[in-house]
């Protein structure tokens, strides 16, 4: 081959392999992958989540985490997880990676008595895909694993596997997306699926609904109603299938969002109706939303409720397809039973109550509501006559039981849902035809109703349906509590030990409501049902959260006891809103998550001695009471050695604690004022410090003191009301050049300019002459200035800003009060009615965005000047405690107000520059 020739072929491969690169490019992966394409299509569930490290905060909030981990699947997860993070030799490394992805579960039937998982999990840069094969030749390395791969039309899958068991997974990567299963079966679906890439995805029904778009939204969840049956049937029993089928044929598809708040998790979304012949749908199609009435009829016994909603009950029944006899029973009691059909109306129930134990069989009836009592009598009365049957009854208080002598009554009246009353006994409660299976469960039912055990007397149950649809087409009703023996006679026996396992979990959210309401246009093509699912368990904690305004920018949280500490403002990653920590009369400490919910409460000895500290980012809560020192952590359970118990003649005035920890000294200190000038200093073991047992001062303390590294060495300043200030090493010892004197009185702490070196560190206190005075830690004066004027009965104090980069200077005399720069140009002033000290507080948030709040405690109000030295809405805020809570959220162009007003902890939400 000539030399020519061979450039020309070279160059022309080079031009192909560009060619095919930018086609790439341009065609295909600039076309983003659709997830939900890749879902095959027999999947029952598919959840979205976007943001994950919010969801694991709620799910941690809602204490739904500590459950979830106790299922053995989830445990199965978890150790993968964990296996993942020490292959890859760090913390969190799997919950970091999916991050803020859009990561899709999808659950599958795969066997007669099996279902499986399948997860998409995109991957987002080079970076990532990178630590996938990090990943995977970890586990490559492991004895432990074998790993595997293999083509399968055309694209490589890797089989990680347990060396013994075989347990494991499947994976391959599709554009970027990580397909991963179990199931081998489930991830070779998803493959065939894309060799036909014109077939609508399972959320072809849904795809203008994007629910990530609204606020709030933990996650979305796909449902297949014509699935569901399938899925049903690997737990429950074969007996228990039609119901199940019945009930889920009202639609055949839905999406819900899902939202995690506190004592509740609240699915609302949509369905499109079930459009088969013989549905559920079809029979129900036209009738009218309706309310649930019989709540002054169930018991309180109930464990499962299908109540539907309509207008004339006839709409349930089978069509006849032959006549029946002429002498037969059906033929004689044919027209009474058309007769009593066509006088029920509005809504019908079918109700199973609490079994006392699995083996037992649980009660069923069937209730019905008729305008008519009368001529409801006069046809059960015929129907008896006309089938023979005893005319005796038995009486449960005002109520009489009567055999109906008509096999299978409810179901002739209300259609096949109502099968299994193969002798039925009747009674009339009011307006309500109440059948039965036999007169003891009936019996059982109605000692309830005459002892006023309903719904409607049960205030735990009736603010669980106020939190429900008005007006729904069907409602179906769980009591996770009453229904667990029902739940466990109707599964099948291989999942009962799974059940029993899950116990704790499936009792979580007692209270459990599925709604379906019609659309006011039903008739249009494009018709859906509005759906609620809400799992709740009943609100027994310390406070109920209620809006403050119509608007929804406010909030309160109203406590059943008084609140007697300021809100601490917890920084919340994942969230723009802090966490609050408020103390009520009862000396209860409350954790309230940014979603205004109370998430743990723990109580103290004694009243909290502001402020609540924070040790670094997930160190825990520390703060004292008069005497004791307390850690909690994020579930508010105490840290191992603590609480740390003080001398019983020491009454805690503040708490300092050092600064981050070093390498030489991990722990943190605990610098404890007993008060009587008296210092105390530990570590966070309990360890007392020589020298400190206690240090006494000779003059009471003009503020807390500080704690300071500087260059590796413990400096405490501690500042006396009679001008001197000191500086102590952690020894005890007193550092060179200290004491030193302001030249007056002191009422107030320092404002602290850290360096590397003591000469360089300065402090700047502010006399009771007036004179901002300005010191370095090697004991020399800086500088000395006048900030206002002083007189005998003025007092001045330093008050830094939230995040200490700056500081005004206040002076009160008598009812004025009034607030400097540290130059001393006058900010603001204010006179005053009453002439007690009033807390002062600075933010400022930066770029001029400086907010001022004067507590006045007399008349319990709050003055918001912001940096004009304006008043904020024009009037003050109530607030009953020395200091609020104040945040500004820069994205919304907003702050946001936590204050304390007896009961209440209300948060409000403001704008202004």
């Amino acid at each position: 081959m000539s030399q020519k020739l061979l450039v020309f072929l070279i160059g022309l491969l080079l031009v192909s392999a560009l060619g095919s690169y930018v086609y790439y490019r341009r065609s295909v992966a600039s076309v983003p992958v659709d997830s939900w394409a890749l879902v095959p299509d027999d999947a029952v569930f598919v959840m979205a989540t976007h943001d994950h490290p919010t969801l694991m905060r709620h799910l941690k909030e809602t204490q739904l985490w500590d459950n979830l981990t106790a299922v053995r699947y989830f445990q199965q997860v978890e150790d993968n997880v964990t296996l993942a993070d020490s292959v890859a030799g760090g913390r969190n490394v799997v919950l970091r990676f999916l991050g803020r992805k859009k990561v899709l579960t999808s659950v599958h039937v795969t066997g007669p008595a099996s279902f499986d998982v399948l997860f998409q999990v995109p991957i987002g840069s080079v970076r990532e895909y990178r630590q996938v094969r990090t990943l995977v030749d970890g586990l490559r390395r492991d004895a432990r694993y074998v790993i595997s791969s293999r083509d399968f039309h055309g694209e490589e899958l890797t089989d990680v596997r347990e060396k013994g068991t075989g347990h494991g997974l499947t994976f391959f990567n599709y554009r970027n997306h990580l397909i991963l299963s179990a199931s081998s079966a489930l991830v070779e679906a998803v493959i065939q699926r894309l060799d036909h890439p014109g077939l609508p995805s399972v959320a072809a029904d849904f795809q203008n609904t994007d629910f990530f778009q609204l606020k709030d939204v933990d996650a979305t969840l796909l449902i297949n109603y014509r699935r569901m049956p399938q899925f049903l049937s690997l737990f429950f029993r074969s007996e228990v299938g039609p119901g199940l089928a019945a009930v889920t044929s009202l639609a055949r598809n839905g999406q819900f969002e899902m939202k995690l708040a506190g004592n509740k998790v609240v699915f609302n979304g949509f369905a499109n109706p079930e459009v088969a012949h013989g549905t559920l749908h079809q029979r129900l199609r036209g009738q009218p939303a309706q309310r649930l009435r019989m709540a002054e009829v169930l018991s309180l016994r109930t464990a499962v409720l299908v109540h539907l909603g309509l207008d004339k009950a006839a709409v349930l029944r089978e069509a006849r397809l032959s006549a029946p006899p002429a002498d037969s029973l059906a033929a004689r009691t044919g027209p009474l039973i058309d007769s009593l059909a066509a006088g029920l109306s509005q809504e019908v129930g079918l109700c199973y109550l609490a079994a006392p134990s699995a083996r037992s069989r649980p009660a069923k009836l069937a209730l019905v509501y008729c305008p008519s009592q009368v001529k409801a009598a006069i046809w059960l009365g015929q129907l008896r006559r006309q089938t023979g049957a005893s005319p005796s009854f038995e009486r449960v208080g005002p109520y009489q039981i009567y055999q109906t002598g008509v096999p299978e009554l409810p179901a002739r009246l209300l259609g096949s849902l109502f099968k299994g009353f193969a002798a039925p006994v009747v009674t009339q409660v009011g307006n309500y035809l109440v059948f039965g299976e036999d007169a003891a469960g009936l019996r059982g039912w109605l000692t309830d109703v005459v002892a006023g055990q309903v719904w409607s007397r049960s205030p735990t149950q009736v603010a669980f349906l106020q939190e429900t649809q008005p007006l729904a087409r069907m409602s179906v009703f769980l009591d996770t509590r009453n229904s667990w023996n029902v739940l466990l006679r109707a599964l099948v026996e291989e999942r009962r030990a799974g059940l029993l396992r899950n116990e704790t979990l499936f009792k979580r959210f007692p209270q459990v409501a599925l709604q379906f309401v019609p659309a006011a246009n039903e008739n249009d093509a494009d018709a859906q049902y509005y759906t609620q699912l809400v799992l709740r368990h009943p609100a027994l904690g310390p406070a109920v959260a209620r809006p403050q305004t119509q608007n929804g920018t406010s909030g309160t949280l109203a406590f059943k006891t008084g609140l007697t500490s300021s809100p601490t403002l917890v920084p919340v990653a994942g969230t723009t809103r802090p966490g609050a920590l408020v103390q009520d009369a009862q000396h209860v400490l409350h954790y309230v998550t940014p979603d205004n919910v109370v998430s743990w409460s723990d109580s103290l000895p004694g009243p909290v001695v502001e402020p609540v500290q924070r040790l670094g980012a997930n160190g825990g809560y520390l703060f004292a009471t008069p005497d004791q020192l307390h850690l909690l952590d994020e579930r508010g359970r105490e840290a191992p050695n603590f609480p740390l118990n003080l001398p019983d003649t020491v009454q805690i005035s503040s708490l300092t604690v050092s600064p981050g920890g070093t390498a030489t000294n991990p722990a943190a200190r605990l610098l404890v004022a007993g008060g009587g000038g008296n210092l105390f200093l530990y570590d966070a073991r309990g360890t007392a410090y020589p020298g400190w047992q206690p240090k006494r001062m000779e003059f009471a303390l003009a503020a807390p003191p500080h704690y300071l590294v500087v260059g590796g060495r413990d400096v405490l300043v501690v500042p006396l009301e009679n001008g001197y200030v000191y500086a102590f090493d952690q020894q005890g010892g007193v550092y060179p050049g200290f004491p030193i004197s302001m030249g007056a009185r002191l009422h107030t702490g320092a404002f602290v300019e850290a360096a590397a070196t003591l000469s360089r560190t300065r402090l700047t206190v502010v006399t009771q002459h007036g004179e901002r005075v300005t010191f370095n830690l090697s004991g020399d004066i800086v500088s000395r200035s006048r900030v206002a004027t002083w007189s005998r009965n003025s007092v001045f104090r330093l008050v830094p800003d939230q995040i200490q980069h700056s500081y005004v200077v206040v002076r009160e005399e008598g009812g004025r009060l009034s607030l400097f720069e540290p130059g001393g140009r006058l900010l603001l002033s204010q006179t005053f009615v009453t002439s007690g000290p009033k807390p002062v507080q600075y933010f400022d948030f930066g770029a001029g965005r400086r907010v001022f709040v004067l507590t006045e405690p007399g008349p319990r109000k709050a003055y918001l000047y912001d940096s004009q030295g304006r008043l904020v809405s024009g009037q003050p805020f109530d607030s009953s405690a020395p200091r609020v809570g104040l945040t500004h959220d820069k994205a919304a162009a907003a702050y946001e107000l936590y204050r304390v007003m007896g009961p209440e902890l209300r948060r409000t939400t403001l704008k202004f520059e």
